[in-house]
């Protein structure tokens, strides 16, 4: 649309008559989001509280339905890149989150393993490195104040201040280790999402919440047996990207009924239906 007509349209934001106001942002959301910057500036030169109000919620919606989208064709390409995945995740908090940038915050990481690594070692030894880089250098840690925090669910917040959640922190390790060509994966537990590193008949266990404590099947038996459950086998093997990525959804609906945000609960509910639809 040529801007001139475009910004004719945006002004009609503030029409009173809701008939009018109804087709004009359906008419702009049908545009997509080229013209969110048209309506970013419009509200930065808008002092009228209800149009500014009415551009943020349409801006939001516009945002969101792309976030939606992105979601759905990451899931139907198969979920593989799980940094992807996660940085879908956080552009709901964050918009202009580039996932460029997320990249080169794990490469840096990996490059602070990779200088300290050797193929030769036994792999419980490959994990202390890792562990030694994460923990000790970087100085990662779990968030116990603000466990239930959105914020542990956000990748790019868990990055920039070395604290998160089981499932963000595993992420992170995960992402590194992927790069390192271990063969270490994802495990959804009850109540606590682990790693295992698993090759041939060697599998062992890593709590990332809890500076990448080394443990085996039988705690996890241990642990399975205390809090009265069955045993499963998801509870030992390796999980799909997508099953991470359902499980941080999840922790990021309880963080937001936690502030008693109904509006953002349902929204990531959204989000979940869509990943957890079966493909037709």
């Amino acid at each position: 649309m040529d801007p001139k007509n475009l910004k004719a349209l945006i002004a009609l934001l503030d029409d009173q008559d809701k008939e009018i106001y109804d087709h004009v942002e359906a008419k702009l959301i049908s545009l997509g989001d080229t013209v969110i910057p048209y309506l970013e500036n419009e509200w930065e030169n808008n002092f009228n509280p209800i149009v500014q109000k009415r551009i943020e919620e349409l801006i939001h919606t516009m945002q969101f339905e792309g976030l939606k989208t992105r979601l759905m064709e990451w899931k139907n390409s198969g979920y593989e890149d799980l940094l992807e995945g996660l940085w879908i995740i956080s552009t709901y908090q964050y918009p202009d989150l580039e996932l460029d940038k997320l990249r080169k915050s794990i490469e840096q990481i990996y490059y602070e393993v990779w200088t300290n690594f050797k193929d030769d070692l036994h792999p419980m030894d490959q994990v202390k490195i890792i562990n030694d880089v994460l923990f000790n250098k970087l100085k990662f840690s779990p968030n116990t104040k603000n466990f239930h925090s959105p914020s542990n669910s956000m990748i790019n917040v868990v990055l920039e201040s070395r604290k998160g959640n089981p499932i963000s922190l595993c992420a992170i390790y995960l992402l590194v280790a992927q790069k390192m060509e271990l063969p270490i994966y994802g495990v959804n537990l009850p109540n606590l999402f682990v790693l295992t590193y698993k090759e041939g008949n060697t599998q062992f266990y890593i709590n990332a919440f809890n500076r990448g404590l080394i443990f085996s099947r039988e705690d996890i038996e241990n642990y399975i047996t205390h809090l009265n459950l069955s045993k499963n086998d998801i509870f030992f093997n390796p999980c799909s990207n997508l099953s991470i990525v359902k499980r941080s959804l999840r922790n990021l609906i309880v963080s937001f009924e936690k502030l008693g945000d109904i509006d953002k609960q349902e929204e990531i509910r959204q989000l979940l239906e869509i990943i957890s639809t079966e493909s037709t």
